[in-house]
């Protein structure tokens, strides 16, 4: 009951105008970002992390929320009319949002991917309310024992989930972050490594820098890299943006399925709103009444992609706030905003800041309103955005790259950084190697060097800790579970074991 009064006093609070003007272009930028091919939701708030210095604490994380929650659902449009998503996220949306726009319903398919945003965010935002203040008081038990193992989970698992089913690839992209994280004056006693003489180097390679360029200046380069799609002009007269409310009822558990699907996905480190999607996807799927119309027009399937995707949002907010650990690529650079605007997230959040959960609640449901305000009226504007050739945008989002990393510092060197990220990333991706990892190893590096060595400090250089404190066994299990289920030959067995005892049954 508390909380609900908190959420509700929160709520309160920011309905001002200027609030409310802040919530209306941030969200429609966020879309804007979503829908145009090659613009990420990681993108959009690295590069308006740079842009919110002068904002007070609680206007720019506003904003940035408003961009994150934008921006994956603004993926759907480009997805829908497009056949290409314009986020990662939107990829299971496009399997049946593009038919449908091909057979005359691209407005009524736009209606309701919206409806399941709406849907899954909402649902999210209860769970991350409910969830969230318990999280943090067990967090407080933590100590470096278990915060290295749980950094360490979290590259793990996300190298599993996002690797295209290749999990050496994930591993090696985490790996490779974890390495990057160590150049520059370690935490402890400021000794500086892998500088390799350049002095620039000592103080280690900033996070903003390094995300603009794995996720902005590569993903120009691989849009300019890969074909436009063809857009699906509606020609049904009967096509229509509002959702029909026997359509949402008739889906409403798909609805509430993949809400708590992608919510749970969302508090799992680094794994992504692209996962909670096809999650959801899998599952609607797997207990459709209907699964033979899914890829050619399932209106259920574009319901359970969407609400999937978007409860993502909430959810991979609940590890960043509640432990610091980012649950997507987007949280992540979030994170790095909270330490910018003075705010501390980690297992001490509810003891310094009790209020900014409730806080945060608020902000996710103003953006959810205004998604769905802009979802529903701007169809036709959004096809209008789909049309703006790659030979103005790029050039423009390439510049918006660098002068957002060079506002960090006023460094030359930053932007240097961003390029090298930039071109690394582009080769990465050709090769089939996935971003998130590498990201998250950076965020996570400092967490796992700084918990070992303390952990050692503490324990006097023996291991025996690490494996046999409750936690982190706990943990432990986990990853070796989690990395034997994933070789082929382990998995095979597994299946045959349980066809085996199938058909004795």
């Amino acid at each position: 009951m508390s909380g609900l009064i908190d959420l509700g006093n929160a709520l309160w609070t920011l309905l001002t105008p200027i609030t409310l003007f802040h919530v209306a272009w941030s969200m429609l930028l966020g879309i804007f970002v979503g829908s145009l091919p090659g613009l990420t939701a990681t993108m959009g708030v690295a590069l308006l992390t740079t842009l919110t210095y002068s904002m007070d604490r609680d206007t720019a994380i506003l904003v940035l929320l408003c961009m994150y929650v934008g921006a994956i659902y603004g993926g759907s449009r480009s997805a829908i009319l497009l056949n290409i998503p314009g986020t990662p996220a939107s990829a299971a949306t496009a399997l049946d949002g593009y038919p449908l726009a091909r057979s005359g319903r691209g407005r009524y398919a736009m209606g309701l991917a919206t409806a399941g945003s709406m849907i899954g965010t909402l649902v999210a935002i209860v769970m991350l309310v409910m969830i969230a203040p318990p999280l943090a008081e067990a967090a407080i038990s933590f100590g470096s024992f278990e915060f290295f193992w749980l950094a360490v989970f979290g590259v793990v698992i996300s190298g599993q989930l996002t690797a295209d089913n290749k999990p050496l690839k994930g591993y090696i992209a985490g790996i490779l972050g974890l390495m990057v994280a160590m150049v520059g004056s370690e935490g402890i006693h400021a000794h500086v490594r892998f500088s390799f003489g350049f002095n620039d180097l000592n103080a280690g390679i900033a996070l903003i820098p390094a995300m603009v360029g794995a996720f902005g200046f590569a993903e120009v380069l691989t849009a300019m890299w890969n074909r436009r799609g063809v857009l699906a002009v509606t020609e049904d007269k009967s096509d229509r943006s509002l959702p029909r409310l026997i359509d949402l009822w008739r889906y409403k558990f798909v609805c509430i399925r993949s809400g708590i699907i992608g919510t749970l996905v969302g508090i799992i480190p680094g794994v992504g709103e692209d996962i909670g999607a096809w999650a959801s996807y899998a599952a609607a799927r797997k207990t459709s009444e209907e699964p033979e119309k899914y890829g050619k027009g399932s209106q259920e399937g574009l319901i359970a992609a969407e609400t999937g995707n978007s409860a993502v949002v909430p959810g991979s907010l609940i590890p960043a706030i509640t432990l610091a650990v980012p649950g997507s690529a987007s949280a992540a650079v979030l994170i790095a905003a909270f330490f910018i605007h003075g705010i501390r997230p980690g297992p001490l959040i509810m003891i310094e800041q009790p209020e900014f959960i409730s806080t945060i609640a608020a902000m996710l449901i103003l953006a959810t309103i205004a998604m769905g305000i802009y979802g529903l009226s701007l169809t036709r504007a959004f096809i209008q955005v789909l049309k703006v050739p790659y030979a103005y945008l790029m050039p423009v989002v390439f510049v918006l790259c660098v002068i957002g990393t060079y506002a960090l510092s006023q460094r030359i060197f930053d932007v240097w950084i961003m390029v090298f990220f930039g071109i690394a990333g582009f080769l990465l991706r050709q090769m089939k190697y996935p971003m998130a990892p590498l990201v998250l190893g950076i965020i996570l590096g400092d967490l796992l060097d700084k918990s070992l060595r303390r952990g050692l400090t503490l324990s006097d250089g023996d291991l025996t800790p690490f494996f046999t404190r409750p936690v982190s066994a706990c943990f432990v299990a986990l990853i070796v579970l989690s990395i034997l289920f994933n070789l082929p030959f382990l998995r095979r067995a597994v299946l045959r074991l349980f066809r085996r005892r199938g058909q004795d049954a």
